[in-house]
């Protein structure tokens, strides 16, 4: 075997570890599942070989309430934001839509979902999970009959590989962890907003509509309404989301 060959098998910083699922099988679902056997390592990195969409789910341990744990996501959306940044072609944008989806040049391509070891907002979870599914190739029969929907060798990127991907957002994720840790949220937020699809315009979401304001200290969405604002909380919105 060529000593220089890519590796099928993605290599992580320091603080993570890899664990491989089966390809029928979704890593956030066997992460959350390990968890809540007690057999899940904190700074696991779950992942599937599948073809068609990159699917990994990262293992965390937060030392604060879980509803100022919860923003850890924007960080962790922020790591996928660089990756693709630094891989991809430059005209190719990635943009996040509250509160758990991923844009490609302005199409859907993706999501995030969040699970904790509580329930309880107030409570210091045991763990917290965030998982992510991005397409690589494309998951409809028609792709031009569904122009919101898009898939990352639709953009121009059918070189990037799964392995490339992981092990680049494995290292920018770190990089806006240590930052949400050792700066606070305000820096985390601010550029993810810089990326937020409908920033500034009406949206309408299931919680209501409004102009898209900014986000609060504990990553709920400020909705404008006439004179008056609103938050959703984040993780209200992740919960309705999710159940959907």
């Amino acid at each position: 075997m060529d000593a220089f060959a890519p590796s099928d098998t993605p290599g992580f910083p320091p603080l993570l570890h890899g664990v491989e699922t089966q390809a029928r099988d979704d890593p956030f679902e066997r992460a959350v599942a390990d968890a809540r056997g007690g057999g899940a390592e904190t700074g696991a990195l779950y992942w599937s070989p599948a073809d068609d969409t990159l699917c990994a789910a990262v293992v965390l341990s937060p030392e604060v309430a879980l509803n100022a744990a919860a923003t850890i996501l924007y960080a962790i959306a922020n790591g996928l934001n660089d990756c693709i940044g630094a891989l991809a072609p430059p005209e190719v944008g990635v943009q996040h839509i509250w509160p758990d989806g991923i844009a490609i040049n302005g199409a859907r391509c993706g999501g995030w979902r969040v699970a904790a070891a509580t329930q309880d907002d107030a409570a210091v979870p045991n763990w917290l999970i965030v998982g992510l599914s991005l397409s690589l190739t494309s998951t409809v029969d028609d792709p031009g009959q569904h122009p919101d929907v898009t898939a990352l060798a639709e953009e121009g990127c059918g070189h990037l590989g799964r392995v490339q991907l992981l092990e680049s957002w494995s290292r920018h994720m770190l990089v806006w962890i240590n930052r949400w840790e050792d700066d606070g949220c305000r820096p985390v937020f601010d550029a993810w907003l810089g990326r937020a699809v409908g920033r500034g315009s009406d949206i309408t979401l299931p919680q209501g509509s409004g102009v898209f304001l900014g986000l609060e200290e504990d990553g709920g969405l400020v909705l404008g309404t006439g004179e008056d604002s609103a938050v959703i909380p984040l993780l209200t919105a992740l919960e309705q989301g999710q159940d959907a």
